[in-house]
Formats: structure tokens, C-alpha cells, sequence
């Protein structure tokens, strides 16, 4: 999800909730402690140079059970880091503390927002010897595949 998403769902909720991955939700008292960018500029396995640049949020459960976070509040806490930091319209990631502090890819599901596991992946497959996965098909789902006959001659082949 993109900033620009993000600020369009907000007014419409009357509260912010947050899901994750396991189905169980961010405690409602939670404080979004940080809204800032995240660069990363690094080199992948196969030598190409990137550079990755996402909006972070991160969440952070305190002691005090009455705090609730307004969606309006954290709208303004949104428009505050665009205007002091510049921030731009990137994909949203939320670390949030389990075991370890935990980064997620952010979703909406049409009533809350849903923490997604973030994966690795290699950057660099045809460098690492990793086969490209080919795309299967069914015979019947070529054209005219449906008089097509796997015999010498057909045009299955």
C-alpha cells in the first residue's frame, strides 16, 4: 500500500486497527511512533546497484491502556513528515514488535489495515543459476486447441 492509499482510507474509518499476520489484532493502544523514510542502497548478488525507498511506520504498544489513535491524528502525523521531511508517496512498511521487531508490507482489507509478511527473494536469479519458473498452460487453453490432436500433424505440437 502507498502512502496516497493510506490518506485516502483514513477519513473514511472511525477507528485505526491494525491485524496481524496470525489473525490476532495490534493492541488499540498502540502509538505510531515513527513516520519517516527509509532508504536502502546496496548491491545484489549478481553486482547490480539499487536503491529502495519505502515510507516507514512503526508501531509501538505502551502502558497506557486509554490511548486510542484517532484516524484524524494519525492523518496529521502523516501530513506533518511529508511537510517537515518530504516525504513522497512510497509503499508503506510497519515494523512492529514480536519477538524481534517484525517488517510488513501494509494491505486493507475494507475494515482494518493487515500487516503482510514481508519474503526475500534473490534480485539476480539468471546470476545465481536459478532457473526462471516457465508459466504452465493447459492444452485446452491455447487457440484452437479444442479440435487440436497430439499426433504428428496436430497443432498441439
Amino acid at each position: 500500500m502507498k502512502l496516497s492509499e493510506i490518506k485516502a482510507i483514513l477519513p473514511s474509518l472511525e477507528n485505526v486497527a491494525f491485524q496481524t499476520p496470525d489473525g490476532s489484532f495490534v493492541p488499540e493502544h498502540f502509538h505510531v511512533t515513527e513516520v519517516g523514510n527509509s532508504q536502502k542502497h546496496f548491491i545484489d548478488c549478481g553486482g547490480t546497484i539499487r536503491k529502495e525507498t519505502v515510507v516507514n511506520f512503526q508501531l509501538w504498544n505502551a502502558d497506557d491502556y486509554e490511548h486510542r489513535l484517532k484516524p484524524a491524528k494519525l492523518l496529521n502525523i502523516i501530513r506533518l513528515s511529508e511537510e517537515k521531511l518530504g516525504i513522497e508517496d512510497h509503499e508503506i512498511e510497519v515494523e512492529y514488535q514480536t519477538e524481534t521487531i517484525g517488517k510488513y508490507d501494509l494491505d486493507f482489507n475494507g475494515k482494518h489495515f493487515v500487516l503482510v509478511p514481508k519474503t526475500t527473494a534473490c534480485l539476480a536469479n539468471e546470476a545465481c543459476g536459478i532457473p526462471v519458473e516457465k508459466t504452465k498452460i493447459q492444452l485446452s487453453e491455447l487457440p484452437g486447441s479444442e479440435n487440436a490432436s497430439c499426433t504428428p500433424g496436430g497443432t498441439c505440437c
